[in-house]
C-alpha cells in the first residue's frame, strides 16, 4: 500500500471479496465508506453488521472496522484498509428514535435521511414535491448530532437538504454526487446546496458513477478534474473529497434492490430512461480501486499542488468525520 498520500473513498457498495480488498491495497486506499444498508429494516441491518463482522474475521490481515475517526490512522499504520459503515436510507432506525444511538454504538457512522423517495425523515430527489424535513426528521437530526452520526443528503431533494443544513448543529455531507452545473442529473446538487454544505463545514464527495457525469462513461479524466477545480472555486478546498460510488462485481439484482427495494413491482429507472436499466460501463480511468493513482495524477496535471490533492483524496474526509462523527 502506498504511504505517500492518505486516500479515503467516501462511498462504495461492492460485492465484497478478498480480491476487492487486495485491489484496495494495490491502489493505496486507506479507508472506504461502505454501504451497509439501502432499504433494510432494523433486524435486516443487524444481519448486515453480522456479515461485516465475518469479513473482518476472515480478512483481518487486509481490513479493519472504523468505529471512530482516529481508526482511519490506526488502519493506515497497521497497513490495513479501514472500513466505515453507513446507511443510504433511514430504514435501519424504522420509526424508533432510540435506534439512532443503538446503530451508532454498533458502528454506523453515516446515515442518509432519504434514498430517492420520501422517507419518514425527509424528501428524496425523485419526488415531484419536496416536503422538507418532517417532525420526526427534526428529532432524528438532533439525535444524530448528539451521538456523532454524520448526516448524509446524497439522495435527498433540494429543500430537504437545505433544511437539514439549517437544523443540524454539526457538518452535513453529500458523500457521493456531483454539481448539477456539470451534469443536470436529479441526483446532482445545485450551487445553492453546495454552498450551504460548505458553510455547514461539510463536504461533497465527487462521484465517478457514469450516470452522474457529463458524457457518461465517456467522461474524460480531464473533464472530471475540471469539474473538481470549478467546485473548489465555489466551496473551498476544505470541503471536497472523493465518493466514487463504485459498485464492483454486483449483479443486476442488486441494482434492482437499490432502486426498487420493496416498494415497487416494476423497475424504477430513476431518470426515466430504460437505457439506465443496467449497470453502466465503467470509466476507463477509474475501473476499480487500483486506479486511484490515475486520479491523483489527473488532479496534479490540472494544477492542484500536493497539499490540495492530499485534501481532496482523503484529509478532508478525516477532518469532517472528526467534527461530525465524534459523540458528544
Amino acid at each position: 500500500m502506498s504511504q505517500e498520500m492518505l486516500i479515503v473513498d467516501g462511498l462504495q457498495y461492492s460485492n465484497w471479496s478478498r480480491e476487492i480488498f487486495e485491489q484496495m491495497h494495490e491502489g493505496g486506499v486507506d479507508a472506504v465508506h461502505a454501504t451497509l444498508a439501502y432499504h433494510e429494516t432494523t433486524r435486516d441491518t443487524l444481519s448486515r453488521f453480522g456479515e461485516w463482522n465475518r469479513r473482518f474475521e476472515a480478512h483481518h490481515d487486509l481490513i479493519m472496522p472504523v468505529r471512530e475517526p482516529a481508526d482511519i490512522q490506526r488502519a493506515r499504520e497497521a497497513g490495513k484498509v479501514g472500513i466505515l459503515l453507513g446507511a443510504q436510507n433511514c430504514s435501519p432506525i424504522e420509526d424508533d428514535i432510540d435506534m439512532v444511538a443503538v446503530m451508532r454504538d454498533l458502528g454506523l457512522l453515516i446515515m442518509q435521511l432519504t434514498y430517492n423517495n420520501q422517507s419518514l425523515l425527509a424528501c428524496g430527489c425523485y419526488e415531484a414535491e419536496d416536503s422538507g424535513i418532517t417532525r420526526f426528521g427534526r428529532q432524528v437530526i438532533r439525535e444524530m448530532n448528539r451521538v456523532g452520526m454524520v448526516i448524509d443528503m446524497s439522495h435527498s431533494a433540494e429543500r430537504s437538504t437545505l433544511e437539514a443544513v439549517e437544523l443540524s448543529e454539526r457538518p452535513v455531507i453529500i458523500s457521493h454526487a456531483n454539481p448539477s452545473s456539470f451534469y443536470p442529473a436529479k441526483r446532482n446538487k445545485s450551487d445553492r446546496v453546495l454552498s450551504a454544505i460548505a458553510e455547514s463545514g461539510g463536504l461533497l464527495g465527487f462521484s465517478v458513477y457514469p450516470f452522474h457525469l457529463k458524457d457518461g462513461a465517456d467522461c474524460t479524466l480531464e473533464m472530471f478534474c475540471d469539474m473538481v477545480a470549478r467546485t473548489v472555486d465555489l466551496m473551498g478546498i476544505e470541503h471536497v473529497g472523493i465518493g466514487t460510488d463504485l459498485c464492483q462485481a454486483q449483479p443486476t439484482s442488486v441494482l434492482e434492490w437499490m432502486r426498487n427495494g420493496r416498494w415497487s413491482k416494476t423497475m424504477d429507472y430513476g431518470e426515466g430512461s430504460q437505457a439506465n436499466a443496467g449497470w453502466p460501463r465503467p470509466l476507463p480511468w477509474l475501473r476499480d480501486n487500483r486506479d486511484f493513482p490515475r486520479l491523483i495524477e489527473g488532479l496534479r496535471r490540472r494544477g492542484f499542488d500536493d497539499a490540495a490533492v492530499a485534501r481532496i483524496m482523503g484529509r478532508n474526509w478525516v477532518d469532517v468525520l472528526e467534527r461530525a462523527a465524534t459523540p458528544r
